[in-house]
């Protein structure tokens, strides 16, 4: 929904400037790295592939660097802040920056693992895209939590660390794939979308930063998710052990999830890392039926 109108984006100077205007010092326990250079907040936005209708969900805005780029890009941005000062912050940069554009903002002050499909729809249209950069800390059980919570989401970009953008991305066979790479395959197709530079944050982090992005695909299976999450947890448990040995205490005994994988049409003797999303959900569709 571009209308002409643009944010005026925030450089180092910008980001610091509101960080001593509120006292804000950055925590490693919130993942807090703000970014600051509005070449790579344009790149994020852009990589992002949004359309005019789209409802940007944008978990830890902080500052709002990213936040003032989302707003000319689509119908609106639910930014979800669990820190109060930068919550109330936020609508105020939006109205100083981007005067044109900050009526499509809406801020909530909530904790993104907890929040609900009703409190995300209580002031306005359901999010369609999730655009954030998230805490590093909880970035995979966000993701997770927000796809559960809101069918309406149908695709996303996500900053997060590097190894954790390959475990997310990850496929069957592959060395990191493991719990995040199927429970984000159970929702979405997803693919590593290029690295970012630390120098672009403030404070600089200790750890490479990369882009996932995903699209919302049917799920596999009718099963239920928590059944289908136990399993892949179980599975994962004990990487070095065969499926049969690592899920015999989900299946009651090593012969039963001998009997369980078999009826799947899967090898006792494979061992999870080389299980699809689908192997997993005709293991799952097994054990219930059976």
């Amino acid at each position: 929904m571009s209308n002409g109108s643009a944010s005026a984006l925030l450089g180092p100077a910008d980001v610091r400037r509101l960080a001593a205007e509120l006292d804000v010092r950055p925590t490693k326990k919130l993942g807090q790295n703000f970014m600051h250079d509005p070449n790579t907040v344009r790149r994020i936005v852009a990589s992002a592939q949004l359309d005019p209708d789209d409802v940007v969900l944008e978990i830890g805005p902080g500052l709002g660097s990213l936040t003032l780029a989302l707003l000319p890009a689509a119908r609106s941005v639910l930014a979800v802040e669990i820190d109060p000062v930068l919550a109330e912050r936020l609508p105020r940069t939006a109205a100083e920056r981007a005067p044109d554009l900050a009526g499509r903002l809406r801020v909530l002050l909530a904790d993104a693992m907890r929040v609900t499909a009703d409190q995300l729809r209580a002031d306005g249209p359901e999010p369609t895209a999730l655009v954030a950069n998230l805490p590093y800390n909880i970035a995979v059980p966000v993701v997770l939590h927000l796809l559960a919570e809101l069918p309406s989401l149908a695709k996303g970009l996500v900053l997060v660390q590097s190894e954790v953008a390959d475990r997310m991305a990850a496929g069957p066979g592959s060395k990191v794939y493991g719990v995040p790479s199927v429970k984000l395959a159970w929702y979405a197709a997803a693919r590593r979308a290029g690295p970012v530079p630390r120098a672009v944050f403030w404070p600089v982090p200790n750890v490479d930063s990369a882009l996932v992005s995903f699209t919302r695909r049917p799920e596999p299976s009718t099963v239920e998710r928590a059944t289908m999450f136990a399993l892949v947890d179980a599975a994962f448990s004990q990487r070095r052990k065969t499926l049969r040995a690592a899920l015999a205490g989900w299946a009651g005994s090593a012969a039963q999830a001998g009997e369980l994988l078999r009826s799947a049409g899967v090898d006792p003797g494979a061992r999870g890392e080389q299980l699809s999303v689908t192997d997993f959900a005709r293991i799952a569709e097994a054990s219930v039926s059976g």
